[in-house]
């Protein structure tokens, strides 16, 4: 359990003297953040604010998982490394869309089409080799079965695991994407999902079905080939994101961009699927899925009824700052809530094992 301490220890070290220096680095290159016209006004401010601070978090994630093998003379496993992977190529991706926006000093990055094509490659990348890879129990990184808390009815076959896996992924990231409005809002959100993952990784490695011999219902095991390394990623994720916070949190000095918001998403989908709890995923970021409920009921409604909105603006926060709240209050309250969506989907994993004994 030491690497779990120290992925989450050396994570926030090094984003919180990293960071700082990044934010020089970009401030010296003039790489700010563009804000859109149409935003709320007092998001004027935040122009030139230094963006693409998910290099911060994205390498020392990395680091963190890596010297923690170094120090506990571990191997890394193809769960973790998967997850890795899709995080820091759907950080890529992010990387390139804000490059371009601030290059060309326009809100809109990569063109859409490109922007789906770099994801969609990333996806299925991920999605093909989380099949393969299977250990001495035949277990693979991911399973082709649904799940829930844990894979439940049959096999969909590998074609549409595919197609489930990159809805998953696209799903994630673009709702953190969304959620990346207000300062230190998506990074706060993100810290308490992780460690959410890491809590399940660790149970699921104490309850394992490779432990079966050991525990007093085996019935009640967990199918999961590597749910210790998972638990290690989340954790160096978890880590950090929180160091990234002391700098992201209002006022900030630096912002994720689309290269941390697709890369935290990436991450949250890829543990969702190793760990086998894709739909549970959906509680556990429930802030994320709330703001994305709420520009598809603002576009949806705007194109049924001619021109009719629900929000004042939408993603959701935005409304909220409309109505005359400050940014700290909708930051503070929406952390709330999803603090409430992790204890309740916390609780439900607990009641799904629990169920099984």
């Amino acid at each position: 359990m030491r690497q779990i301490l120290f992925a989450g220890v050396i994570g926030m070290f090094l984003t919180i003297i990293g960071t700082p220096l990044l934010i020089k680095l970009l401030a010296r290159k003039g790489y700010g953040q563009f804000i859109r016209d149409d935003g709320p006004r007092g998001h004027a401010g935040k122009k030139g604010t230094p963006t693409m601070g998910g290099i911060s978090f994205i390498l020392a994630t990395l680091a963190a998982y890596a010297l923690t093998k170094v120090l506990t003379s571990s191997e890394p496993t193809f769960s973790g490394l998967l997850v890795l992977f899709l995080m820091a190529g759907m950080g890529l991706v992010g990387f390139l869309d804000d490059y371009i926006k601030i290059v060309k000093q326009r809100s809109l990055g990569l063109r859409a089409k490109a922007k789906m094509a770099g994801q969609l490659i990333v996806g299925i990348a991920f999605a093909v080799l989380a099949l393969q890879f299977k250990d001495s129990r035949e277990l693979a990184p991911a399973s082709t079965k649904l799940s829930f808390v844990t894979d439940f009815g049959w096999s969909i076959g590998p074609v549409l695991f595919v197609v489930w896996a990159l809805f998953m992924i696209l799903a994630m990231s673009n709702g953190v994407n969304l959620t990346d409005g207000l300062d230190g809002l998506a990074t706060g959100a993100a810290v308490m999902v992780f460690g959410a993952y890491t809590f399940i990784g660790v149970w699921q490695y104490q309850e394992s079905c490779a432990n079966a011999a050991t525990l007093t219902n085996p019935a009640a095991c967990f199918e999961v080939r590597d749910p210790l390394d998972l638990a290690i990623v989340a954790s160096a994720l978890m880590g950090a994101c929180f160091g990234f916070l002391w700098w992201n949190t209002s006022p900030a000095k630096i912002f994720m961009g689309d290269t941390g918001s697709l890369a935290l998403g990436g991450a949250l989908a890829g543990l969702a699927i190793c760990s086998r709890t894709e739909l549970l995923v959906a509680l556990l970021g429930g802030l994320f899925v709330l703001i994305t409920m709420s520009v598809v009921i603002q576009v949806g409604t705007f194109r049924l009824t001619g021109g009719k909105r629900v929000f004042r603006m939408a993603p959701l926060q935005h409304h909220f700052e409309l109505k005359g709240w400050s940014e700290v209050l909708v930051v503070v309250r929406f952390w709330i809530i999803q603090g409430m969506c992790v204890i309740v989907g916390l609780g439900v994993f607990y009641a799904g094992w629990a169920a099984d004994k």
